[in-house]
Formats: structure tokens, C-alpha cells, sequence
């Protein structure tokens, strides 16, 4: 696979496809291979490129680090779209990729041409009212504490489990195909980087959203975990050229669970800003 270097880290990604180009970002415990239900029909209209963030397989990750943030990987995204000679592009994140999409549109705005976003873990967002704050810290106490804590202590499945099967559903780690199961833990490393770091939950407020003019798909599970729809809620009010839907029948894996559906809406917003 071709690899990028990109500020002192290498980032592998995979392109296939013409026209206008569209970058695929992946979330937590997953990396480009995350796309495999999107990437061969994103092509057949796109340019369409996928690549492994900082600390994910199989980019370098010795689980120590200090720095993750949406800020990083934001600006990784750009550095990486000059390496590969995009001035800009359509970007389409899921959760902390999708975070990450966010910053990128914030940070660098004539870089994103149209946004997908799916349920960007923006705690930030919650601060400000009761109920947005009740499901945080109970998140944070309940889940990310825990989480941290089995990471720590080298028991990684568990911090893993505890993670998806929040996140995603209950027992779903353990109802995976062994296929996908090996592809989380390879990148079980970059959860203890997410854990430890201080900037994980990267400062964002909606008055920041606010600002971002960029077209905006805001994508959300009808049956997700009760903290994300609230975030996506948040940006729906604060983002001033947003639209958004909900993927039936569905919890926070719907790229990779509800993969009909979800191209068919995702393509056809890109379509209508200006894809082919």
C-alpha cells in the first residue's frame, strides 16, 4: 500500500476511482479498512481515497503518546491532502473520523468542499445544557474511566469490550466475525493513546460551529447510544448550512451495518454538491 509521510508519522491510504476526490475517514479501534462497504461503489463517481490515522494499523503506534486530538489528525488530513496534490475535497467521517472532518473544516475551510459527518463524539457540545451534561459524565465515569483503567493494566480485550459494546451495542464484540474482530484489536494500541491523552475530547464549541459555512450531512442511528444523538442535535442547531438524517434500524456502526443505505444517502448528498 502507498504510504504518506506526513509531520514526522507515516499514513498509509488506498485511492482508486476519477473525478472529484472524496477523503474517507475512520473512526476508533479501526483504520482504512473500516470503508470496505463504501469504497468500491465511491469510486465508480469519485477520486476516492482512504487512509489509517496517526496510531492506527499499520501506521507506527507505541501507545504512549500524549497528543491525540482532532486538532492532530486534522491537521495530518491536510498535510496529507497536499502530499497527494488536493487542494480540497469532499471529506466523509464516522465518529472520531468524523471529529476529526470537523476540526479539518474549522481549521482549514477552503480545504473541505462538502462534509458527511456520523456522530462525532464532540463532548464540548454537552456542556451546556443539564441533560447533555448528565449523559457525559456518566459516559466519562462509567465507560471512558474503565476503559482507561483496563488499558493500564494491560487488559486489553476488556477495555476494548467495554468501549464497543457502549458504543455500539451490548455484546457485540463477542457476536463479531474473527475477520473483523482481529482488525479492532490491531489497533487496540491507538485506544490506550485515546485513553491517556488530555486532548482527546478536543475544545469545540458551537460557536466554533458557528463559523463553519462548509455543506454539511450530519449522520445519526436511530437506535445510537443517547450522548451522540444529543451531539449530533447540538451541531444540527449550531451549524449553519447542515441537513441531516437517520439511518433506520441502526446503532453507531452504520457504514459497516446498514451499508446499503448508507451510500445510497451519503452519494447522493455528494452528488448534489457538485460530485458527478
Amino acid at each position: 500500500m502507498p504510504v504518506a509521510e506526513v509531520d514526522g508519522t507515516t499514513l498509509e491510504y488506498v485511492e482508486r476511482g476519477e473525478g472529484d476526490p472524496v477523503v474517507l475517514v475512520h473512526g476508533t479501534l479501526s483504520d482504512h479498512r473500516m470503508w470496505r462497504f463504501q469504497f468500491d461503489a465511491f469510486a465508480e463517481r469519485f477520486r476516492t481515497i482512504a487512509y489509517s490515522r496517526r496510531y492506527h494499523y499499520p501506521n507506527p503506534c507505541t501507545g504512549n503518546e500524549s497528543d491525540y486530538s482532532a486538532t492532530l489528525h486534522a491537521d495530518d488530513l491536510a498535510a496529507l491532502m497536499n502530499e497527494l496534490g488536493l487542494e480540497s475535497a469532499h471529506v466523509v467521517g464516522q465518529s472520531y473520523g468524523a471529529y476529526t472532518a470537523l476540526l479539518l473544516a474549522a481549521r482549514h475551510p477552503s480545504r473541505v468542499r462538502s462534509m458527511v459527518l456520523g456522530e462525532p463524539p464532540v463532548l464540548p457540545l454537552l456542556e451546556h445544557s443539564a441533560e447533555g451534561r448528565e449523559v457525559r459524565d456518566a459516559f466519562l465515569a462509567d465507560v471512558w474511566g474503565p476503559v482507561r483503567a483496563a488499558m493500564e493494566e494491560g487488559d486489553v480485550e476488556s477495555g476494548v469490550r467495554i468501549f464497543s459494546d457502549t458504543v455500539v451495542g451490548e455484546g457485540w464484540f463477542a457476536r463479531l466475525p474473527t475477520a473483523i474482530r482481529d482488525l479492532i484489536m490491531e489497533n487496540a494500541p491507538e485506544l490506550k493513546v485515546e485513553a491517556s491523552s488530555p486532548r482527546f475530547w478536543t475544545q469545540f464549541a458551537c460557536a466554533d460551529a458557528e463559523q463553519v459555512r462548509t455543506p454539511t450531512l450530519l449522520l445519526s442511528g436511530e437506535q445510537s447510544l443517547e450522548m451522540l444523538r444529543l451531539i449530533v442535535d447540538a451541531l444540527a442547531r449550531c451549524l449553519p448550512n447542515s441537513e441531516s438524517a437517520v439511518i433506520p434500524n441502526s446503532t453507531h456502526e452504520f457504514p459497516t451495518g446498514k451499508p446499503e443505505i448508507y451510500n445510497k444517502i451519503v452519494l447522493d448528498f455528494l452528488t448534489r454538491q457538485g460530485g458527478r
